[in-house]
């Protein structure tokens, strides 16, 4: 059986139970059980208010966003499910900065805890810029079950890959 890619990081043991999961075909049912739904923020509109109502309930006093959007060249370009950039242009005597966040597009048939996720994790690095202890706390201040999100936001993604799409 191949790697698990997007769980190499997790323990031995987890990719194990995760691998017998799979030989099992019992991955999909459960993820269908804990999360039966896609959610409804179909386009870029959609999207905007989604993240601004997050970044203004949790990070009222940082940067301001130019543009949010979902990408359909993320996942494959990147090897990455969102990214937050930061340009910085000269516009006359002043230094002018735009931060930007994309979200793959894979996640417009995704759970709504998935997208979430996703949303905390780059809205996260609008304040911490590293994949550091600060960084995991600001995500987990936002969504305290982060941690589990992510790890099943993984499996979400290892099913996709071995399977295609879960939802319809």
């Amino acid at each position: 059986m191949s790697s698990l890619k997007y769980l190499s990081a997790y323990a031995p043991e987890l990719q194990s139970q995760v691998k017998q999961m799979i030989e099992q075909q019992r991955l999909a049912d459960f993820l269908l059980k804990k999360y039966p739904d896609t959610h409804d923020i179909s386009n870029d509109k959609y999207l905007r208010a989604y993240v601004m109502a997050l970044k203004n309930r949790y990070l009222k006093k940082s940067v301001p966003l130019s543009k949010i959007a979902y990408d359909s060249k993320i996942h494959v370009i990147n090897n990455a499910l969102g990214l937050h950039s930061y340009v910085s242009r000269i516009q006359g005597a002043k230094l002018k900065s735009k931060n930007e966040i994309r979200i793959s597009a894979i996640f417009k048939k995704a759970p709504e805890a998935f997208l979430n996720m996703i949303v905390v994790h780059e809205l996260a690095h609008l304040k911490e810029k590293e994949h550091n202890k600060a960084f995991y706390q600001l995500c987990q201040y936002m969504l305290p079950e982060y941690h589990q999100l992510e790890f099943e936001m993984r499996l979400y993604l290892t099913h996709l890959e071995r399977n295609g799409a879960l939802y319809s």
